[in-house]
């Protein structure tokens, strides 16, 4: 599915690794460690050296959004742009049943982005990716901030996502969680990216 090959930007060595269909990677390591750095590489949100490629298609002849909206980064602090939660959606109707699946309910779409907690911003933001029906998610800790009872929900959607096929690159300093998430572990230790037990 995916396949990362000698990616390289600043305070990032170079990673190379695969990522099979219906697989989750979790990727731990110290705050600081370059983490986010590689999430936000393979995205293409920030300027890289290296390979990625998609079901074979090198990222470098893809347009940018068709790429994002293909592999998803989903932020531990997502932005929002609209008054409203529903203004962030296309199609609200078509994200009830996940929006119902994380513990919110169908009404917060009238809701003012103001009156979401940290919590529930986190979840939505998760949402907002799904409803994209994304080959690969980036997961940087999404679910840093919520209860045990909205974490569980989280995991449980990211585990129909890759029972579909989807795949997932997850961050989390929880090793219980990566352990519960992840068929495989990469450990990222000062911008150095190695393969490590979940």
């Amino acid at each position: 599915m995916l396949s990362i090959h000698e990616l390289h930007r600043p305070n990032l060595l170079d990673a190379s690794f695969e990522l099979g269909d219906g697989e989750c990677i979790a990727v731990r390591g110290a705050s600081g460690a370059g983490k986010t750095l590689l999430l936000r590489a393979i995205a293409d949100l920030d300027p890289c050296e290296g390979n990625v490629e998609l079901d074979g298609a090198s990222r470098d002849l893809v347009a940018a959004p068709e790429w994002r909206a293909k592999v998803v980064y989903v932020p531990a602090e997502a932005g929002w742009w609209a008054e409203t939660v529903a203004g962030h959606f296309a199609g609200w109707a078509g994200a009830t049943a996940l929006i119902a699946a994380l513990g919110l309910p169908d009404g917060c779409g009238d809701w003012p982005i103001e009156r979401l907690s940290t919590g529930e911003r986190q979840r939505l933001a998760l949402v907002r990716s799904l409803v994209l029906r994304p080959r690969v998610l980036l997961l940087d800790e999404p679910t840093s901030g919520l209860d045990p009872d909205s974490a569980a929900a989280v995991e449980n959607l990211i585990e129909d996502h890759r029972e579909e096929g989807g795949g997932g690159i997850w961050v989390t300093h929880d090793a219980d969680q990566a352990g519960r998430v992840a068929q495989r572990c990469l450990m990222v230790d000062q911008g150095k990216v190695t393969e490590a037990q979940p």
